[in-house]
């Protein structure tokens, strides 16, 4: 989400014993965990640069080897060990800064959230939320999401996934780039167990609408609207600093609620 633009930024504290060329988090996210295992391909992120504030840094080096998760595509996960209990599983893509995660992670504790994002404070400020607040139920995973769907998720195993405020890339010959699209939802709809919720959420309302033509028209989803337009925003979803002040300068935000459709439709997962 898009809460980390309007962060403000701490320098990092000084570290006079880091060599030159050192990482500065040894057992920290690495810079690109997959290397160069799998294709090139279109991106739908692109990292942002900025500083590690202090306690961002400290909640890297202290809770990255507990919490966190290098995207390197080299192995399946086992949600019940990582976790370290069997209960319902979200993916959600892109969190910023983590403050909405944490609230829904702290408003349902009975489901566990494995958040996937690329920008290196919002980890180092999620997992410092996650131990201030006592959250055992969040996970912090840095890279590809694509890769971590596609190549290291079990089918069946997420009960839900959210996408919320996704990059619009709002020129039209980026279009490409943007997230939500046919061959994205055919593998998501792999991943989700019948019936499991994806929920996206943009205040970019020219991309909302190509979301939710593309959902429509995915035979692996079908639409929680009766209408088959958007859903008001959900409870447990939070009204984030962002979307606040965008709200405020009359920007529309729309959600999009769709359940992965049950195998016995005769839609094949």
């Amino acid at each position: 989400m898009s809460d980390s633009l309007n962060t403000p930024e701490i320098p990092d504290a000084p570290r006079p014993d880091r060599a030159t060329g050192e990482p500065r988090f040894p057992d920290g996210p690495r810079a690109d965990p997959a290397g160069s295992h799998f294709e090139r391909r279109i991106r739908s992120f692109q990292p942002r640069r900025s500083r590690v504030t202090a306690g961002q840094g400290d909640a890297l080096r202290r809770l990255w080897p507990k919490w966190g998760l290098d995207i390197d595509g080299q192995r399946t996960l086992d949600l019940g060990e990582l976790f370290g209990h069997d209960r319902p599983v979200v993916l959600e893509i892109g969190f910023g800064m983590g403050e909405a995660t944490a609230r829904m992670a702290a408003a349902d504790p009975g489901t566990d959230i494995l958040a996937v994002d690329v920008h290196t404070p919002g980890q180092g400020n999620l997992l410092n939320l996650a131990d201030q607040q006592g959250l055992d139920n969040i996970r912090v995973a840095n890279g590809d999401a694509i890769i971590l769907l596609r190549e290291m998720l079990r089918p069946g195993s997420l009960s839900g996934l959210r996408v919320y405020f996704p990059d619009p890339w709002p020129k039209k010959r980026h279009h490409k780039r943007r997230l939500i699209q046919p061959e994205f939802l055919t593998l998501a709809a792999t991943r989700l167990r019948p019936g499991g919720l994806l929920h996206c959420a943009t205040d970019w309302e020219p991309y909302a609408e190509q979301m939710l033509e593309v959902l429509t028209a995915h035979p692996g989803f079908e639409n929680t609207r009766p209408d088959g337009g958007f859903a008001p925003r959900p409870e447990f979803r939070p009204l984030t600093r962002f979307e606040g002040q965008g709200l405020e300068k009359g920007h529309v935000v729309n959600d999009l609620l769709f359940r992965r459709v049950p195998d016995l439709t005769g839609h094949h997962s």
